[in-house]
């Protein structure tokens, strides 16, 4: 099995979190309003969010690199608005960027310059080096890949979604305050756009998680101890801790061997014991 197309992948100085901001993990961020939210890219990740925040009740248009014609049957059958990459920007409160990683640099010149400052974006895009993606000098020495997505945009994002598979997006999420309710981590600089992505995070499913500055947005990449695991909140703010820096890329070189292991059909539970055996640094939960 070749580790490109194994289905796990989801399209699919950090400190424990003081009481404080734990208590904006599945509180604070719930107050916000119904928003106009602008999702480009219709993979495993990008479609499952259009349905889930539809049903939200949230106005939901989507898009990707076919234009209008490429996303009109499944926005039908979403019952969301069809719209080319533009009209994903213009006069929305979130902005969702959910494509493959390296495609970013794909999207037209200037797409965010007419886009609000208080407009949120959010990445749920992962790097895959030698695999799906090219090699990125910068993030192979070390630069978080959000933070290369922000330069690349040019404006400031909010790192979700990230850090769980396709599967568990669309399957596993549960009422808030549902016993044993996983966890998605949450990564940004500015507190309100954090906020938003995190009330998001608890509409899909899942107990949002502040990962802290989007510098240590590291924690959640690939092969890290937080990346799609399964865990809860308590053990996600572990595994978030245990992270260990220039560990994930000694770890996503021996990936394809360590998938390939599991066959060419392997269940969910398989991936995701697979991962969790890949850093064996925290309780399990």
């Amino acid at each position: 099995m070749s580790f490109i197309i194994v289905c796990y992948l989801p399209f699919g100085g950090f400190l424990p979190l003081s009481q404080k901001h734990r208590k904006s993990d599945s509180g604070a961020a719930m107050r916000i309003r119904a928003m106009k939210i602008g999702i480009i890219g219709t993979g495993n990740i990008g479609s499952t969010l259009a349905r889930k925040l539809r049903s939200a009740d949230h106005d939901v248009r989507i898009a990707n690199s076919r234009g209008v014609d490429g996303v009109k049957q499944l926005a039908a059958e979403v019952g969301v608005t069809a719209v080319d990459v533009r009209g994903a920007v213009e006069g929305v409160d979130v902005i969702v960027l959910s494509i493959p990683f390296f495609a970013v640099t794909a999207l037209p010149v200037n797409l965010f310059s007419s886009v609000g400052t208080d407009v949120v974006l959010i990445d749920t895009g992962n790097y895959y080096p030698g695999m799906r993606d090219p090699h990125i000098p910068e993030i192979d020495d070390g630069l978080p890949e959000s933070v290369w997505v922000s330069m690349q945009v040019g404006r400031p994002v909010i790192k979700a979604f990230n850090n769980v598979l396709a599967y568990t997006l669309a399957e596993l999420g549960q009422p808030e305050g549902s016993l044993g309710r996983l966890a998605a981590a949450v990564a940004g600089d500015d507190m309100r756009s954090k906020l938003i992505a995190m009330k998001l995070v608890n509409q899909t499913g899942f107990d949002p998680v502040d990962a802290g500055s989007l510098a240590e947005s590291w924690r959640q990449q690939p092969c890290t101890p937080a990346y799609c695991c399964d865990y809860d909140a308590q053990t996600m703010r572990k595994a978030l801790a245990a992270a260990v820096a220039g560990g994930a890329a000694k770890i996503l070189n021996q990936m394809p061997q360590f998938f390939a292991r599991l066959g060419s059909n392997p269940t969910h539970a398989d991936i995701v014991a697979a991962n969790r055996a890949t850093n064996v640094v925290v309780d399990e939960p």
